[in-house]
This record gives C-alpha cells, sequence and structure tokens, in this order.
C-alpha cells in the first residue's frame, strides 16, 4: 500500500481548521446541525458522528451540540439553512470545493464570487471540479509512536483501503462508511491517531508557482473566515514557506 506524499496538505488543512475552531463554535454548531438533517442518530448517521467529535474536540457542552441536533431534525422548529457546494478554479488552474451552509443564498453567493474574484479565481459552473475529489475516511498517526507494520496489519484486518507512510506520519484511508468503525478499533488496541476526519481529498496534487501560492493562500483563507463557509479543499500542494 502506497501513496502521493499529501501530508503538508494534509497540515496545511488541520491547521486552517484549529484556527477556524479557536474563533468560536459558530461553525461547529452548524455542521452539527445540518449534519442531523439525515437523522438525529449518530449511531445510523456518520456524518452526525462527525460533526459531534470535531464539535466536542472544541469543547462545545453536550446541551449546546443536543440543541443543534434537535435544530436539524426540526423538534426545536424549522431550520432554514439550506446546504450548498460550490466548485471553483483558481491561481494555476488549482480545483477548489467549498461546502458551506446558509439562510440567505443570493447573499451568499455575491459574497463568494468577490471573494474568488480578489484573487484570480472563479466559479465553475461545469461541475468537473468535484470530479478531481474523493470523499475519504482518514486516520493519521505520528510514526515514533506506531509502526507501519503494526498500523498495516490492523489496517488489513479491517478492510482499509491504503496505508501510506508520508515522512512522520502514517495516515489509513478509508471509505466514509467504515470510518468510525475503523478508528474504533484502532482506538480499542490503544493506537490513538493524532488526526482522524472525514475529509475530500484530490486525487492528484498539483504544484504551482509562488505567486500562484500566495494568492491561493489569500483566498482559501478568506473562504474558511467567511461564517458560512464549513469546509474548504484544494488540490494544490502548499509551499513549505
Amino acid at each position: 500500500m502506497s501513496g502521493h506524499n499529501r501530508w503538508s496538505t494534509i497540515k496545511h488543512k488541520k491547521a486552517a481548521a484549529d484556527a477556524k475552531k479557536s474563533k468560536g463554535w459558530t461553525k461547529l454548531i452548524k455542521e452539527v446541525t445540518v449534519a442531523a438533517r439525515g437523522s438525529g442518530d449518530p449511531g445510523s448517521n456518520p456524518r452526525l458522528r462527525t460533526a459531534m467529535d470535531k464539535a466536542r474536540a472544541a469543547n462545545v457542552p453536550n446541551d449546546t451540540i443536543d440543541r443543534a441536533i434537535k435544530k436539524g431534525t426540526g423538534e426545536l422548529g424549522a431550520d432554514a439553512v439550506e446546504e450548498l457546494v460550490y466548485q471553483a478554479y483558481g491561481p494555476g488552474g488549482v480545483a477548489i470545493v467549498i461546502e458551506l451552509a446558509t439562510d440567505n443564498r443570493n447573499r451568499t453567493a455575491s459574497e463568494l464570487r468577490k471573494l474568488l474574484e480578489r484573487q484570480n479565481a472563479k466559479i465553475d459552473s461545469s461541475g468537473s471540479v468535484l470530479h478531481k475529489f474523493k470523499k475519504r475516511g482518514q486516520i493519521i498517526f505520528e510514526a515514533d509512536k506506531v509502526t507501519e507494520d503494526a498500523v498495516t496489519e490492523v489496517a488489513l484486518e479491517l478492510g482499509a483501503d491504503d496505508v501510506r507512510a508520508e515522512g512522520d506520519v502514517i495516515v489509513v484511508l478509508t471509505e466514509p462508511s467504515s470510518f468510525h468503525q475503523t478508528l474504533e478499533a484502532f482506538e480499542k488496541k490503544g493506537m490513538k491517531p493524532a488526526d482522524a476526519e472525514v475529509t475530500m481529498l484530490p486525487e492528484l496534487v498539483v504544484e504551482v508557482s509562488a505567486k500562484d501560492d500566495e494568492h491561493l493562500t489569500k483566498l482559501i483563507n478568506a473562504l474558511e473566515e467567511h461564517d458560512d463557509v464549513l469546509n474548504v479543499y484544494s488540490n494544490h500542494e502548499p509551499s513549505e514557506a
């Protein structure tokens, strides 16, 4: 099992997510609410379980999470928030997926178009961007705490899709539906990951110039700071600088 090195991209996204969490709980609560629309039972709704795990990791109180779930299921009244996915191409032809939840589609669309235009990016109406990504469960272990052989042995037992040694980490990839089962199995064996989530991973990472990288960094930061944006994914390799 092997693959291309994407750890710098993973670290970039994790750092951005951590910064987003530090600004407050608004987006995490919104993510729980929209995930609960499928079902308010995290046992049968993997997306809700993931959203709850992220909220708890940021110390969102349980009663706040419970209210968000009830809002999503309609127990606390109708929820006017709408889920949308925007596809865009940024500088250097980089593909960008923007997941958001908004109560005003027209306002959000206008604001996102302005953010994209400022950094030489534009909305893709062809729908081709999503084909460049795949939703995967991703479990990351620090290589100095577990061996690749030990991780691979458990991953094979559980039917994981792939195991990749990438620098100072070992990455296990799963189908989204089996993510929590795989994660729990590792934890029961005393193998606690450094990070775990269901995410969108690019099928192929592209390299960009330093100038394009600068524009992309500004764009992704601006998108992630927008109140309605839940997640931003791109298929470029961030500059080490």
